[in-house]
């Protein structure tokens, strides 16, 4: 993980994150990956533990695991949580062009690279 270029996480989802962690019984590890989405391109799971992955975030003692192969999707995005009384989630922020779904979990990048022949997905 090169420092300062892969995904940042505000204080928020740290503290978010520290705590699922601590509940699941893998207190300073969690795993986030992308899957599928379906009003964007990419949707973000995240799950406890280091299921498996290379370590793309780390603040507040926390430590977040990612495939190796998605690691160049999160460059340069911001992981960030918000809660309320009724309930809270993680955002995702980005300061490049991105498209982000009103639900705030699911993104495409702008515009999304098409291979010549190929049809664009989503």
């Amino acid at each position: 993980m090169t420092k300062g270029h892969g995904l940042q996480l505000t204080a928020a989802a740290a503290a978010e994150l520290g705590r699922q962690a601590a509940v699941a019984g893998t207190p300073g590890m969690m795993h986030l990956d992308l899957v599928d989405g379906q009003c964007e391109r990419w949707v973000i799971r995240i799950r406890p533990g280091r299921l498996a992955g290379e370590p793309v975030a780390r603040a507040d003692g926390i430590t977040l695991f990612a495939p190796a192969d998605q690691s160049a999707r999160l460059t340069a995005l911001e992981l960030d949580y918000r809660g309320d009384l009724s309930g809270g989630g993680f955002l995702i922020r980005s300061h490049q062009p991105l498209r982000i779904c009103a639900c705030g979990a699911s993104f495409s990048p702008t515009p999304e690279p098409v291979a010549e022949g190929v049809p664009a997905t989503k």
